[in-house]
């Protein structure tokens, strides 16, 4: 019985271990990678019933055509970094190879073919910041791919050379592949970096390609698993434009070659995170960009991914807006993938989302509401809960974004460039409570839309949940438990922020004191002018609007205003930029609300207003 149950549990083992593997008896010929031989066809169909898509496909053409005269890339590292190398190389092969497929004119070929050869003979691709080898590895094998049957037989040999060397087998040195056990951003851009250039080398290095691809499918597996449950991507929004995208730049060339994603689509949260990111940019028309994420928002070729997976084009209408803008482009180093993702797309049937509020929870748990989909004078607000221990994370828990009439009104810092704060000397990348990374300004919770607690800093290992929401069109609202981050200073923490009657923000904090008096800071950045109207009051004016803040509640605070000059000669500059609040101070043990009125011009409230604890808020 023993003997049958071990034969039985290696056959069943066997099985489980052959359904991992991939199937390269069939693998297409060149070109394969995206987009097959013949399949430029539905693009020009595309083009030619469509003035959007004739446009982004005119300014490929005319970036490429710019591309031409510009000098080869040359081996210069910023820093520790060939990022911006490797990213201009993909960004200048995928325009220049679509522009040859779709044209067939000889000089985007010779000019593709220019930089290849440039690339390929670099001395390495400095695989210490693997980053760089990744998107190096997929803009030449994009290269190598879909030029394949028209470049001669030597430049292709340099180039797949160089692709193996200098790309493929770099992977499997345990000095730099680090990232295949990580669950950020890194593992889905380089995990799809080495999979293109397996592709691209299957035919001459099929077992090392075989390896690659089937080691790939495993590993991204650990970065997907961060869109469970809801899709809200933990890193935010730019990071989500880099991790996503190349995840769905993974999956959309797997489906191709082998016509399945071997289930990855499926996976728990990950289809649904289109949604968070359609969510996340206001009516201003820019982004909650919390954590290591810049204010602007942009195209996301991967948003036609997945509407057309989805088949819900009404994910669409943020991309719509930005393809009818009239705004370049071609900065996007992924352009060319919208002609493929976007083909069929009809942009003139996209119906406006049905909810005006979305939930994500997960590491970074997000709040987004909005009084309409369809004004542009809308109200927005994004709240977040989460914890400064997330990949990327600022001390932002419990901050918020503000939208009104076009205008952010409470807005985030964002990142600062990495290479400014590294060659100054800054431990950026060390998370530990008492890392260099919190000294930053941009970086702390002082510099941002929460609450700050004698002066100190949140703590790193505490998480914040968004423990309930209300979808009232009315009353929409969110809360979220903020006292693990403030454990020592407060012994209960919580923030709701609503929408009332469609017409004014609330913010509302409850907190319940330690056994010590303490005092808390409430603060919100903004680009507007401060102007101090009373002890509770202030009006905000930029671009010839105006929003009123009025503190409800204590009753006896002064709102006051705080610079945001840097405090080291390593902070970027904040310009045009104020901090206004209040603090108070809170005896011990006791109960404390404060409770915040952001009111949009033009709107009357009452004087007396009733201000529901936020236990009532969820009944509503």
């Amino acid at each position: 019985m023993k003997n049958l149950f071990t034969i039985c549990f290696a056959l069943l083992f066997s099985i489980s271990l052959n359904a991992q593997n991939i199937n390269t008896k069939d693998m297409p010929v060149h070109p394969r990678i995206l987009l097959l031989k013949g399949q430029e066809e539905g693009i020009k169909q595309n083009i030619a019933t469509n003035e959007v898509w004739k446009k982004v496909h005119e300014s490929i053409l005319v970036e490429s055509n710019r591309m031409i005269d510009l000098p080869t890339l040359k081996r210069i590292k910023i820093g520790k970094r060939l990022l911006d190398k490797s990213r201009e190389c993909l960004r200048r092969i995928f325009f220049l190879s679509y522009s040859w497929r779709m044209t067939h004119d000889e000089k985007y070929l010779k000019r593709a073919e220019a930089e290849l050869l440039t690339v390929s003979a670099f001395s390495d691709w400095n695989p210490s910041h693997f980053l760089d080898v990744a998107e190096m590895t997929m803009g030449v094998a994009i290269g190598y791919d879909w030029l394949y049957n028209d470049l001669p037989k030597s430049s292709l040999d340099s180039i797949k050379n160089a692709l193996i060397s200098k790309g493929l087998e770099q992977s499997m040195n345990p000095k730099y592949n680090s990232w295949l056990k990580g669950s950020n951003n890194w593992n889905q851009v380089c995990n799809a970096g080495m999979t293109y250039g397996a592709l691209a080398i299957y035919d001459d290095k099929p077992d090392l390609a075989k390896q690659i691809i089937e080691r790939a499918i495993e590993s991204i597996k650990l970065p997907m698993k961060d869109y469970i449950p809801d899709g809200a991507y933990p890193e935010g929004y730019g990071y989500w434009g880099y991790g996503t995208s190349f995840n769905v730049m993974f999956i959309s060339a797997m489906e191709k070659v082998f016509g399945s994603d071997f289930g990855l689509s499926e996976k728990p949260g990950f289809l649904k995170t289109a949604s968070y990111l359609e969510n996340m940019t206001g009516p201003s028309g820019n982004c909650f960009n919390y954590s290591d994420a810049g204010s602007g928002a942009s195209i996301n070729p991967a948003m036609f991914w997945f509407a057309n997976r989805l088949k819900d084009n009404s994910i669409l209408l943020t991309e719509k807006s930005y393809l009818e803008s009239g705004k370049s482009l071609v900065n996007d180093r992924l352009l060319p993938a919208l002609m493929i993702w976007g083909e069929g797309a009809d942009l003139n049937k996209i119906e406006n989302p049905k909810k005006l509020i979305w939930v994500g929870k997960g590491k970074n748990p997000v709040a987004l509401m909005r009084t309409s989909w369809s004004d542009s004078d809308a109200i927005f607000v994004g709240m977040k809960g989460g914890s400064p221990s997330n990949s990327h994370a600022h001390m932002d828990i419990g901050s918020f974004v503000m939208d009104a009439g076009k205008v952010r009104w409470a807005m985030d810092f964002g990142s600062q460039n990495y290479e400014s704060l590294e060659s100054k000397g800054v431990n950026l990348w060390s998370g530990v409570q008492n890392s260099q990374r919190w000294q930053v300004f941009r970086y702390n919770n002082l510099a941002h839309n929460t609450l700050t607690f004698n002066n100190e800093y949140q703590l790193v290992k505490g998480y914040a949940p968004i423990t309930g929401f209300t979808d009232n069109p009315s009353f929409l609202s969110a809360i979220t438990d903020i006292s693990e981050v403030y454990k020592g200073n407060a012994n209960s923490v919580n923030r709701g922020i609503a929408i009332v009657d469609k017409k004014y923000i609330m913010v509302r904090d409850e907190i319940v004191s330690t056994d010590k008096e303490t005092t808390v800071r409430w603060t919100m950045v903004t680009p507007a002018e401060v102007k101090i109207t009373g002890n509770n009051t202030a009006e905000l004016t930029q671009k010839g609007k105006k929003l009123r803040i009025k503190v409800v509640e204590p009753a006896t605070i002064k709102l006051t205003t705080w610079t945001t000059k840097p405090t080291h000669d390593y902070d970027a500059l904040n310009p045009g930029t104020i901090m206004v609040g209040f603090e108070a101070n809170i005896p011990a043990n006791s109960k404390c609300s404060l409770t915040v009125l952001l009111i949009p011009e033009d709107t009357n409230i009452k004087d007396n207003l009733t201000i529901p604890s936020l236990q009532d808020w969820i009944k509503k």
